[in-house]
């Protein structure tokens, strides 16, 4: 399992509370789009997943962006992953990203703001914020695969599924 989570704007730790502290503890990788804002969090949070992937965002400061990419592509069980901060790219420029990067499905934050979208024939998830959240619950994402399909879920700080998707290799 990858727990997905976004935009914890914290300044000494990673803000966890409730079911993402298991989930961060739990899962296999843990990926973060950006705004730790400090390297105090981000260092934080890698002491707590088992394997920490993140991209900076707008709101890190300047020595985290040093240490983080703007934007990484990873391969887990079959699926290309494009993992971004998500304030430097358009609904236009997201899809094309993705297809010179070969992603199947693209993590973004930036908003605040948990969703899962499509652009174009692009799926774009959103975990929200577990700890700044905006017009909705603290949140973040769950993914899993089973038979080739990949489920998505976003959930709250209790585990209570907010959205959910299945996506197929299409």
């Amino acid at each position: 399992m990858l727990a997905v989570v976004a935009d914890t704007h914290g300044t000494e730790d990673a803000r966890l509370a409730s079911r993402v502290a298991d989930v961060i503890a739990d899962a296999e990788k843990v990926l973060h789009t950006g705004d730790f804002t400090t390297a105090a969090v981000y260092d934080a949070f890698d002491r707590r997943a088992r394997e920490l992937i993140a991209v900076h965002g707008n709101s890190d400061e300047d020595a985290l962006r040093e240490r983080l990419p703007a934007v990484r592509t990873i391969e887990w069980e079959g699926w290309s992953l494009l993992l971004v901060h998500g304030h430097e790219h358009t609904a236009t420029s997201l899809p094309l990203l993705a297809r010179e990067r070969g992603a199947d499905l693209v993590i973004a934050g930036h908003t605040h703001r948990p969703a899962i979208e499509r652009l174009g024939g692009l799926r774009v998830v959103n975990p929200g914020s577990h700890a700044d959240p905006r017009a909705g619950p603290p949140s973040h994402a769950e993914l899993r695969t089973e038979n080739g399909v990949l489920r998505v879920e976003i959930r709250d700080r209790a585990g209570d599924v907010i959205e959910r998707e299945r996506v197929s290799g299409e």
